[in-house]
């Protein structure tokens, strides 16, 4: 146990992070449908095996799934998130990216959706270089969990199960959207 939280970015290393999929508890999602309205179409471009995916159609959600990777979940594509283009019809991008491209990311999906939604560590907001995706870029509002998320770990895992020594918030841009970011709590318990 002797590593504080503070140091849990560097147990894993980028090269044993393989595609960088860490799999979004369920609660992160239904905390993020009671805060916001998502349009019907939605697009999940790092499905990974489903976790945000399953939750919103269960809300009643068409959600077009894809990924870098097949992991067996059942994919609309298989496909490099960075090289798509827009889907017609699909209006808003709800995804946790992968963590080593997170910016890259958010710079891509700002040019396909009106409405792009993601789940980041709260230290997002901490970067000079991200100043162009965070500021004058249209977030709109930023839900921070009140309590650290259930553990999301590494695919394939297979060491000790703990809780999340990291805060999370999902980071809401809305191109429609001028002035000051909200900040607000959210609690993934019900």
């Amino acid at each position: 146990m002797g590593l504080d939280h503070s140091s849990q970015v560097q147990r894993h290393p980028h090269a044993e992070r393989g595609l960088d999929l860490y799999e979004t508890p369920p609660v992160a999602v239904e905390a993020l449908l009671r805060v916001e309205q998502l349009p019907h179409c939605i697009w999940e471009p790092a499905a990974g095996r489903g976790a945000i995916v399953n939750v919103l159609r269960k809300h009643g959600h068409a959600v077009i799934a894809s990924d870098i990777h097949d992991y067996g979940f059942p994919l609309d594509f298989v496909g490099d998130f960075l090289q798509a283009q827009a889907l017609t019809g699909c209006d808003c991008i709800v995804t946790n990216p992968p963590y080593k491209i997170a910016a890259q990311f958010v710079e891509h999906a700002l040019k396909l959706s009106p409405l792009v939604i993601m789940l980041h560590r709260l230290a997002f907001m901490e970067s000079e270089r991200r100043c162009p995706i965070l500021e004058g870029a249209g977030l709109a509002r930023i839900h921070v969990f009140r309590k650290r998320l259930p553990m999301m770990h590494r695919d394939q895992w297979a060491g000790r199960k703990a809780n999340s020594g990291m805060a999370f918030a999902w980071f809401v841009w809305d191109r429609a959207h001028q002035g000051h970011t909200t900040i607000d709590r959210i609690s993934w318990e019900r």
